[in-house]
């Protein structure tokens, strides 16, 4: 590094902020790592619930950190809606003061309710700010704080800027010529519906020799892999596993939750993936996210109580290769250096 770029970077103090869900902190990780690329350490500010000190307490990539003791305030009800508020209230006068004792010069925020102390306090501190909107339907905090943002970073809308995915992800992707293999992803924690589909099909799968891989989470994993065994069927069940774009770019298609990273991950690779959204997520959003891929022929979206072979056989003997062809170049590397240049 140059004695010059070495300069610069002492002066750049950046805070990012919010978290939650690993959804969210995902996208902190991901800018984290383009900043310490650059020679800047960031600062950090979250909540003591969700996950985020599980993801970051420990994290020595961080100049310094803040967990306040915030919980989200759109789902709660009288006097548990007024508490919420104080405490974001108070969370932003400490997040305000961290900030000036840090000297921090942008934040950015990627949503939840982790983020909103340290949102309002660089609002009310003329701090240069940011938004990561990880949906096709953003969040009730960036949908308020858009307007006062210096810019809006989505995959899905306006200048689109691309989603940070890992790199791992593109190293490994191909285009899918036909369906040899299978992969079923319901997340870390499962996703029932997935996995009793998944069941349901495994005989028609194992008689015409495809392949099955398939994530049932932590909470399901016991269950589907008796189910498996006690139909014969051969199986690579998991309830976890840390090289999962391996898994992956083995398969030829894949069944999956719209989950923003996931979604995008998928994408990355070029892998034809049928999207089953979790009906419940804020917004529908999950539905969306997928949308926005079935509308330019680059997958396909089904509501989880109209799941049947019949979607998914549908589905997977089309033209896999146009498919992949399709996903090409819809996400690229270099997301987080987008936004870390937008924000230097």
């Amino acid at each position: 590094m140059s004695p010059k770029n070495s300069t610069l970077n002492t002066q750049r103090s950046i805070l990012l902020t919010g978290g939650g869900t690993g959804g969210h902190l995902a996208i902190v990780q991901a800018v984290k790592e383009e900043l310490l690329r650059r020679g800047i350490r960031p600062h950090y500010i979250g909540s003591e619930s969700g996950q985020d000190k599980a993801w970051f307490g420990a994290d020595e990539g961080f100049a310094g950190k803040l967990f306040l003791p915030t919980r989200g305030v759109v789902n709660q009800r009288g006097l548990g809606r007024l508490a919420a508020l104080a405490q974001t209230a108070k969370g932003a006068l400490a997040a305000r003061c961290y900030m000036k004792a840090h000297g921090v010069t942008a934040v950015l925020s990627v949503g939840g309710f982790s983020a909103a102390p340290a949102s309002f306090a660089a609002l009310a501190g003329g701090v240069p700010f940011f938004i990561h909107e990880q949906n096709a339907v953003s969040g009730r905090l960036n949908r308020l704080l858009k307007p006062y943002a210096r810019r809006f970073f989505s995959s899905y809308e306006g200048e689109r800027v691309d989603y940070p995915v890992r790199d791992a992800f593109f190293e490994r992707a191909r285009t899918r010529e036909g369906l040899k293999s299978v992969i079923f992803l319901g997340g870390s924690q499962g996703a029932k519906a997935i996995n009793d589909f998944a069941l349901a099909l495994a005989p028609s799968l194992k008689e015409r020799g495809v392949r099955i891989v398939h994530q049932a989470g932590r909470g399901d994993i016991e269950r589907v892999a008796a189910a498996y065994e006690a139909m014969g069927v051969e199986a690579d069940c998991f309830a976890f596993h840390p090289a999962l774009h391996e898994k992956i770019a083995a398969a030829d298609f894949a069944v999956s939750r719209a989950g923003a990273s996931t979604l995008w991950e998928l994408v990355a690779n070029r892998i034809p993936t049928l999207f089953v959204p979790y009906p419940y997520a804020a917004g529908d959003h999950q539905y969306h996210n997928a949308l926005f891929l079935a509308e330019r022929g680059a997958g396909w979206v089904v509501r989880q109580d109209a799941l049947d072979g019949e979607t998914f056989w549908k589905a997977a003997r089309s033209d896999l290769a146009e498919i992949s062809g399709r996903l090409e170049g819809l996400v690229r590397p270099g997301g987080a250096k987008t936004m870390v240049d937008a924000m230097l």
